[in-house]
């Protein structure tokens, strides 16, 4: 059973992230906190009662292709339909075209909640926003009348159309094409893999945004254009006409995720699907960033919701689950396994690596919102490289997390974790997709070093590791708390990280690019494991207003993360300064002898 953690979210957002400081913007007077409770006490609501009970039947069911179309699972478009109805899905949405314009903070915060009911049924819900924002910042004016409502409503959906069979990461290799044919639009043609909700039946409308070439296109990814590219036309009155060019070739039989239909598309069978162009002809990678990084964000989140459903189950299972003897008053007696000192270790790492993961999410979130609604440019400027850094941290860190949150909970329900019955090996299948998609957790550390890190001559990097500094400091100087070595373990861990950044940084300045990249994932974890360990920090030492159970729980969770798992930056800064030669001289062709 699911229970949405409403009080963490909250805390979360105003005495960890920002949302104070948002709030407190001329712009945003209509944000009360009151609005933000009902808000979030309302997804809470819609997730527990009315997506948490899907989560069993889509993992059972899957979806299926019908006479050429996919079918979802039972509940799945009646569901949908009341996530639409709802508003939901307009909750951050542009008000322009039928959004409610609500921070990005409250939209992550309510997906978090959406994909720990049923994580399937939110991929659907995440990429139509992520059209959204493409359609927004980049398409033609015929466009954004045409479907940006429908979009932002929920009423029509998006997809993302990236890849292909042989090109798999790497977008030099796309070959789909489109050619102009005079009018204003386009004849598309080729395959395209992985595609989530590629086709269902919970609206009767799609939107495809695809990458394609134009005949005259130079090569590489300078020659990439991006096109829309409906599955039914629209015909001048807003009614729906016939069925585009654009045909399912087949649903993934996938590790996790089964309702989440994941197609195959061909485009142009029978002649050419009929697409639009979104922004400027070979610039297209650019307008499909936007969508892309609006996706990592939101994969991190998956990582968050898919954790902390685990970590539930795991502490429901234990306080359950008698096994083993404790010692009591009496000598000895039967006890939970919750209360065996490893099941509590197990227990709150999951706890604490769920709030890190949580934090990261919601702090890029809060960067976004800065952005675009800072008064000052230099503020915007500020905090929109804020949340590019933020963002590889945010999906990488959670997502790795969320992979070995789940493990943990199949190790605390023991043999019954590893049966399908007990539900604990469905959210371990589930999140172990979230490192792969969006850009592998890989891609984000070479996105990491080789971009983000050179922000603003290094400042931005600089700015934030400064903020994690005084966290420290503030912790170490806290002496009403019971810290253990938290704080001393926290400011080692700064230390090792400026190290890290300091050598990063010279290997930039040296050209030594397959250096940095051989350390790039090691630093990518040490980075998100120490800004986290800060996060968790700041949360114990504002927690000092709450009631005791909460109060020591948030301090709990700092000092065994801060004890435990924070431990390993030590071991990753060793792999970020000194494992490049050995990892550069391995020839892969001779690994089996």
């Amino acid at each position: 059973m699911y229970r949405a953690p409403v009080n963490e979210i909250a805390f979360t957002l105003r005495h960890v992230i920002g949302l104070k400081e948002f709030q407190s913007l001329e712009n945003q007077g209509e944000l009360s906190d009151d609005l933000v409770d009902a808000i979030l006490s309302e997804a809470a609501k819609f997730s527990e009662e009315e997506i948490a009970k899907l989560n069993r039947i889509g993992d059972e069911h899957g979806t299926k292709l019908v006479d050429g179309w996919v079918k979802t699972a039972p509940g799945w478009a009646e569901a949908y339909g009341q996530w639409r109805d709802a508003g939901w899905n307009a909750l951050s949405g542009p008000v322009d075209f039928g959004g409610q314009g609500l921070p990005n903070m409250l939209y992550v915060a309510v997906m978090e909640m959406l994909n720990s009911a049923c994580m399937a049924f939110a991929l659907g819900p995440t990429l139509t926003m992520g059209s959204v924002e493409a359609l927004e910042a980049h398409g033609s004016d015929y466009l954004k009348a045409t479907y940006l409502e429908k979009l932002v409503t929920g009423e029509w959906t998006g997809t993302m159309n990236l890849t292909e069979p042989q090109a798999g990461s790497d977008l030099n290799e796309l070959r789909a094409k489109a050619v102009p044919q005079g009018d204003g639009t386009y004849k598309i043609s080729g395959q395209k893999i992985f595609i989530s909700y590629g086709d269902h039946d919970m609206t009767d409308n799609l939107l495809h945004l695809v990458l394609a070439r134009l005949p005259d296109a130079p090569a590489g990814t300078r020659g990439i254009s991006l096109f829309a590219v409906p599955k039914r036309f629209v015909n001048s009155d807003g009614s729906l006409g016939e069925l585009n060019d654009v045909r399912v070739a087949g649903i993934e039989h996938k590790l996790g995720i089964h309702a989440s239909p994941t197609c195959t598309l061909s485009f142009g069978d029978n002649g050419g699907a009929t697409g639009w162009l979104i922004g400027e002809e070979n610039k297209g990678l650019a307008c499909m960033f936007t969508m892309m990084n609006n996706a990592r964000l939101a994969v991190g989140v998956q990582g968050v919701g898919v954790g902390e459903r685990a970590f539930q189950a795991a502490l429901n299972f234990s306080l359950e689950r008698m096994q083993g003897r404790v010692s009591g008053p009496d000598g000895s007696q039967l006890a939970p396994i919750a209360a065996h000192p490893d099941v509590k270790r197990m227990l709150m790492s999951m706890k604490a690596q769920t709030q890190v993961a949580r934090t990261l999410c919601y702090a890029c979130a809060h960067a976004l919102d800065m952005a675009k609604n800072a008064p000052e440019a230099a503020d915007r400027k500020f905090w929109a490289e804020r949340g590019s850094l933020l963002t590889p941290l945010a999906k990488s860190l959670s997502t790795d997390l969320s992979v070995e949150i789940a493990s943990l909970g199949i190790q605390v329900h023991g043999g019954m974790g590893f049966i399908e019955e007990t539900g604990a090996a469905q959210y371990m299948r589930d999140a172990r997709i979230t490192p792969i998609y969006e850009g592998t957790n890989g891609i984000q550390a070479m996105d990491l070093v080789m971009r983000k890190l050179p922000l603003s001559g290094g400042e931005q990097v600089t700015s934030l590791i400064k903020e994690i500094e005084q966290i420290a400091e503030d912790f170490s100087a806290e002496n009403g708390l019971d810290l253990g070595d938290a704080p001393r373990n926290l400011e080692q861990a700064v230390a090792d990280l400026n190290a890290s950044t300091d050598w990063m940084k010279e290997a930039h300045a040296k050209g030594n690019v397959s250096e940095a990249l051989a350390g790039a994932t090691a630093y990518q974890r040490q980075f998100g494991l120490t800004l986290g360990a800060a996060y968790l920090a700041k949360g114990a030492l504002a927690s000092k207003e709450e009631e005791k159970n909460a109060r020591e729980q948030r301090v709990l969770m700092a000092r065994v993360f801060a004890e435990t798992t924070l431990a390993e930056t030590a071991g990753l800064k060793s792999a970020v300064v000194g494992a490049a030669s050995a990892i550069l001289a391995i020839e892969p062709e001779n690994m089996l002898n």
